[in-house]
């Protein structure tokens, strides 16, 4: 297998978003044609288009949608609709920062264009939200690029969960440096957790890998300790929701377990993500909010019958944070940052102005 898998994108006549419904993966292809802000509030809650990069072009492109809907001439009226639904869609993903990042920067276009019609600011917000899409797909071969270094020929990767062309509209992060290294007749092997409880991994990460030629192997999240003692693993690459401005690292619940591991056994843990999901408000992990989901995803979601009794109570994080001090560098678009990230994401930022 070798195919590009594209998973978002706006309906040619611009009224509906489609996706590629990834609850569905990997025994069916389903597109969804989305176009009532339930339908777009839900397609990201229930994890249908899931990945930091792809929710904030969803987003973009979501209430773009939602903006058509608004019919009035009047700005003042236009906005106080368009910020309800930028607020509703923002709720459905609090720890996520790439959605809140799009749907701000979508309505920036509209707070700085309140002297244009309001037919043109809809316009405006179509190619704003092209552009975030179009911004992505380079971001993610830029991140390919400066991640590739951290490889070679042959060497063995550890992922978790899904960052790859799945989890956005151009190759991914965490798996960018891979398919970029194939194109250029590189070979590697990744070992894909599972990612308990979703299954991302496995329904995800997996498929996409083998459905694009890359040599892929699934396990389950606790064997990552035996692999790594086994001398298979050169490096860990993983993606991540929010980066706080101390370097700490919300992704996926269990990636911090595999970054403990990794200090364990002496193996470089890597972070790619897009500047985007990098929050320099935040100061630490501490203060990421942590999305608590539905109990049923833990007892009963991919069971005939339930796994446990029914009585039992479920803690069910959606993430969990990795210390600054787990992590071997972060990649972003615009290169490697080591440590101390207290001082050198900031100057990631500073050399941007």
């Amino acid at each position: 297998m070798n195919e590009k898998i594209k998973n978002v994108e706006l309906s040619p006549e611009g009224s509906r978003l489609v996706i590629l419904d990834q609850t569905r993966l990997p025994n069916e292809e389903v597109w969804l044609e989305l176009g009532t802000a339930e339908e777009i509030y839900d397609a990201i809650f229930r994890l249908k288009v899931r990945g930091a990069p792809a929710i904030g072009v969803c987003a973009a492109y979501g209430i773009y949608i939602l903006s058509r809907k608004i019919c009035t001439d009047d700005y003042s009226t236009f906005y106080r609709q368009f910020h309800r639904y930028k607020e509703y869609l923002d709720s459905s993903r609090p720890t996520a920062v790439n959605l809140n990042w799009a749907l701000e920067r979508m309505e920036g276009v509209v707070t700085k264009n309140r002297e244009k019609p309001v037919e043109q600011i809809r316009e405006l917000l179509l190619q704003e939200s092209r552009k975030i899409q179009a911004e992505d797909e380079a971001m993610c071969r830029a991140i390919g690029e400066h991640g590739l270094i951290l490889l070679k020929d042959g060497d063995g990767i550890l992922t978790h969960c899904n960052a790859g062309a799945l989890a956005a509209t151009g190759y991914g992060t965490a798996l960018a440096p891979l398919y970029v290294g194939t194109e250029r007749g590189m070979k590697f092997h990744v070992f894909a957790d599972e990612t308990r409880p979703l299954l991302q991994g496995a329904r995800l990460t997996a498929y996409e890998l083998w459905k694009s030629g890359i040599d892929v192997t699934l396990i389950c999240d606790n064997m990552a300790s035996m692999v790594m003692k086994n001398g298979w693993i050169n490096a860990c690459f993983v993606g991540c929701d929010r980066v706080a401005s101390n370097g700490d690292t919300a992704n996926k619940i269990g990636t911090s377990g595999v970054a403990v591991l990794a200090k364990y056994y002496g193996i470089p843990f890597y972070v790619l993500g897009p500047t985007s999901t990098i929050d320099m408000k935040c100061p630490s992990g501490a203060d990421i909010p942590i999305e608590l989901r539905d109990p049923e995803e833990i007892r009963s979601r991919f069971y005939r019958e339930p796994e446990a009794p029914l009585q039992v109570r479920c803690y069910n994080p959606a993430f969990d944070v990795t210390d600054h001090s787990l992590i071997s560098g972060i990649v972003t678009e615009r290169g490697l940052v080591r440590p101390p990230y207290d001082v050198n994401l900031r100057r990631l930022f500073s050399e941007k102005l």
